[in-house]
């Protein structure tokens, strides 16, 4: 598409308005063919149009309002005004565009039947793809927000404030996907950011938290406005905002044509005199504020900020705050039945069996929810403290009147405190108490250091300095463990700065704590961690202190969970974490590896983490040989450790657990992770070959199951195997915990590769009980363990560097970077060695 000039048409939402016209117009000529267009480049028809090539010229009234930079108040100097008068004589004519249709290529709708079928099916995603178009085109004309396959009507009553000008949205999303029941659409309620609509100092003020226009800060509000859309009370169309102007409205001045005068007769005259004098809307509220740009650097068009409304369904997509997210997830919970209510209310809307598109395709789409048959797996026995044995009850279970399973006991230790509010003493003596209940011997500490008054104000890297300078000075040795009370309880700056003085610098084991209630409960958590931290474990399965998993326990096996963690929305230059995980966790650059140690256990971890570039999804330091001799990845660090701890056997076998992938990405996880595992096992040792078992855990997915005689979800164990997985691929489902708030969410199971044989209920059975391992609660949890311990280590390591430091520096080298690769990347500092095979992470 093109204008009569040839510049392309690159308007956001023009594209729809001119197919439409071009239907329309030239119905005939497209032998009444119905169209799939995606809103860019791509149309697709079913059947072939009369030629291969087709040109069309279209006329559009309204283009105007999506495409307009010039308006009143514009312009600073005489040839601007020049250019900016041109635009607006021709601002409300209509506008000439030139479509072309070229053939590009034939999607045969039957790779859907033969991916059914479980058959070989080149073209499957592709014709899938063309009929979730269909359903993005049938939302557009309903005038929804359009996130990828989620729709969002304009419905206040979706809306829920979540403070600070933004509002959570509540929308669906919908696709087709290929099942062993068939062609099946999947719906599931989905939620996004939209900026509260209305007017924009209204906005700004809720954004910033001020009470007034003149507390605004508009270096902050030039960043937070720009490219939103905006309509204005004096012209009622439609803007996309540039920028802010440098000076007030009422001393923002630009050269005004004389309607009567020769060219280049006028008068300088000020923004808001303008307005007030030519449009008689003299400005109350806006004259002391910059004016909002709506045009280009060189040929500005302004607007007070008075007359100008946000437009709604805009997506807020910078990071949010920890009481905005919490408020997110409160507001968006549903209960099955009210999901399932709403899911029912969407398919109504969207009314898809009116869709001209999808019955020409020859798709019908059914009004009730597939049903399928599930299996609910026994939860696995667990041992603890004298030989003890038991079954938790509803994937939860507790410590009362028990003692742990390997308890460690605490001779040095110290209490640091950073908060003036915490009572150390009852803290204390609630933590000796509780411990000598549940096995772990603890003395008196050796002290509480308090922090100093006159540090409180300083830099948070100086309070935990001048804090060690306080501790060395007391301390007769290298305590075993640091108990820091922190100030604040999620997002304290002193975290960050203490967890790397002692994991990476000083080797001493830490637990932050913040408490507000200390009871019974808070203090048996924390002791959970303290246990799992310091070397000792708080339960096991009963099969793995037999041993009796099958094919685990009978030959030397490694379990190695993996993931990469990505920094916030807005900051892509700051690196990924990677993490790995296997019994242990590892450290690694943008990713994040834990794998199992102490063979035949399968509950004690270690971890390997690094950073890598940002929106890098696959983990790049598995295999990284420096000379013909060494390797320096990730996977020959676990692998050492696997064999010091495992009685000095190679692994047979390696299960190897990945989170954080999409279906379009199960090749690279193949040909390339998998691939630097393989290489790394032959670079230590040419004559080994262990055989591998590769399973992909996703969490975000939009299926959701029901139970059909219960408003409650479904029981943890829940395994659902059949109508609703792949036709031919090996996955499953499982709900592994307890859904106690909202509508639980399984996980999809995707076995890639399998070099073992394990049978399809030994594997199921293995990843339940990899839920009931986790040694930080006393509940079953949503993903396998040593996933869940690279996620904590990913995240804990990524304090260790000052990304936001580093971000200013980059970019005031350039701006906002989005190309992966485009940052630097720091190295992460190494883990003590005193630390570095604990389960720091905890």
């Amino acid at each position: 598409m093109s204008y009569e000039d040839g510049t392309p048409v690159d308007g956001k939402g023009i594209g729809r308005k001119v197919i439409d016209k071009v239907k329309q117009t030239y119905a005939m000529e497209l032998a009444n063919k119905e169209f799939a267009y995606d809103g860019e480049k791509s149309l697709f028809t079913v059947g072939p149009l009369p030629h291969n090539r087709l040109e069309f010229t279209v006329v559009l009234d309204d283009i105007s309002s999506t495409r307009r930079t010039a308006s009143p108040g514009g312009g600073s100097n005489r040839a601007d005004s020049e250019g900016d008068r041109k635009r607006v004589k021709k601002q409300f004519q209509s506008k000439q565009l030139n479509v072309l249709i070229n053939y590009a290529t034939k999607i045969p709708m039957q790779a859907i039947v033969n991916a059914i079928r479980g058959q070989d099916s080149e073209h499957f995603q592709e014709a899938v793809r063309v009929l979730d178009i269909v359903l993005r085109q049938n939302a557009a004309k309903q005038g929804c927000l359009l996130v990828r396959q989620s729709f969002f009507h304009n419905n206040p009553r979706n809306f829920a404030d979540l403070g600070s000008g933004v509002l959570g949205c509540r929308g669906f999303h919908s696709s087709f996907r290929a099942t062993q029941g068939g062609l099946s659409l999947n719906m599931d309620v989905s939620t996004t950011m939209i900026v509260k609509p209305g007017p924009v100092l209204d906005f700004l003020m809720l954004n910033q938290n001020v009470k007034t226009p003149y507390q605004i800060d508009w270096t902050k509000a030039k960043r937070m406005l720009k490219n939103l859309r905006i309509t204005t009370y004096s012209s009622k169309m439609e803007y996309k905002i540039t920028g802010l102007s440098d000076r007030p409205c009422k001393e923002q001045r630009f050269f005004l044509k004389s309607k009567t005068g020769q060219d280049g007769d006028g008068e300088e005259i000020t923004v808001s005199k303008y307005f007030a004098v030519y449009k008689n809307l003299p400005l109350r509220d806006s004259a002391d504020f910059p004016c909002i740009n709506v045009g280009k650097p060189k040929k500005p068009s302004y607007f007070p900020l008075e007359l100008c409304s946000l437009v709604s369904l805009q997506r807020y997509t910078k990071s949010l705050t920890n009481l905005q997210r919490a408020s997110l997830v409160e507001k968006s919970r549903q209960k099955p039945q009210e999901r399932m209510s709403v899911l029912r209310d969407a398919l109504r809307t969207s009314n898809y069996d009116a869709d001209l598109m999808l019955r020409s395709s020859g798709v019908s789409i059914g009004v009730d929810f597939v049903h399928v048959e599930g299996r609910v797996l026994p939860a696995p026995k667990l041992k603890v403290g004298n030989g003890e044995d038991f079954f938790p009850r509803n994937g939860r279970w507790n410590f009362n009147n028990k003692k742990l399973v390997q308890p460690v006991t605490i001779d040095r230790w110290a209490i640091v405190n950073f908060s003036a509010r915490c009572d150390t003493r009852n803290l204390v003596s609630n933590m000796m108490k509780c411990g000598n209940m549940k096995g772990i011997a603890i003395k008196e500490p050796f002290m509480v250091f308090d922090e100093s008054n006159q540090h409180r104000r300083e830099p948070a890297p100086i309070r935990v300095d001048k804090m060690f300078e306080y501790i060395k000075s007391k301390l007769p040795g290298p305590p075993q463990l640091l108990l820091c009370i922190l100030p604040e309880r999620k997002n304290s700056d002193i975290y960050g700065p203490w967890k790397r003085k002692n994991l990476s610098e000083l080797g001493i084991v830490t637990q932050c704590i913040a408490p507000t209630k200390v009871n019974d409960q808070y203090i048996t958590n924390v002791l959970l961690k303290i246990n799992a931290k310091m070397g000792g474990m708080n339960s096991l399965l009963s099969v793995e202190h037999s041993p009796s998993i099958p094919l685990v326990s009978k030959r030397p096996t490694l379990i190695l969970g993996m993931d990469v963690s990505h920094g916030s929305p807005g900051r892509s230059d700051v690196p990924s974490i990677a993490a790995l995980e296997n019994f242990t966790l590892y450290r690694q650059p943008g990713s994040c590896c834990c794998v199992m140690l102490h063979w035949p256990l399968i509950s004690r971890y270690r971890a390997a983490v690094r950073t890598q570039s940002p929106k890098v999804e696959m983990i790049a330091s598995l295999f990284k040989p420096v000379s013909d001799k060494e390797d320096d990845g990730i996977i020959r660090e676990l692998l050492v450790d696997f064999y010091a701890t495992s009685g000095s056997r190679k692994p047979d076998q390696i299960i190897i657990f990945r989170d954080g992938v999409s279906e379009s990405q199960f090749n690279q996880v193949l040909n390339v992770e998998l691939d630097q595992i393989i290489e790394a096992c032959k670079f230590l040792d040419e004559t080994w070959s262990p055989k591998f078992m590769l399973i992909v855990a996703q969490k975000n997915h939009h299926t959701k199951f029901f139970q059909t005689h219960s408003p409650d979800n479904v029981p943890p164990g829940t395994i659902i195997d059949n109508k609703v997985c792949h036709p031919k691929n090996n996955d499953f489902y499982l709900c592994s915990h307890a859904g106690m708030i909202g509508t639980t969410r399984p996980t999809h199971y995707h076995v890639l590769f399998d070099e073992l044989g394990f049978s399809t209920d030994d594997l199921q059975e293995l990843v339940h009980s990899l839920s009931y391992v986790y040694q930080r609660s006393t509940t079953a949890i949503s993903v396998v363990a040593p996933i869940c311990y690279a996620h904590l280590a990913a995240a804990q390591i990524s304090q260790f560097i000052k990304f936001d430091e580093m971000s200013e520096t980059a970019s005031s080298h350039g701006g906002g970077i989005t190309v992966p690769g485009a940052v630097p990347v720091p190295e992460l500092p190494k883990l003590h060695k005193n630390v570095i095979n604990s389960m720091f992470f905890c």
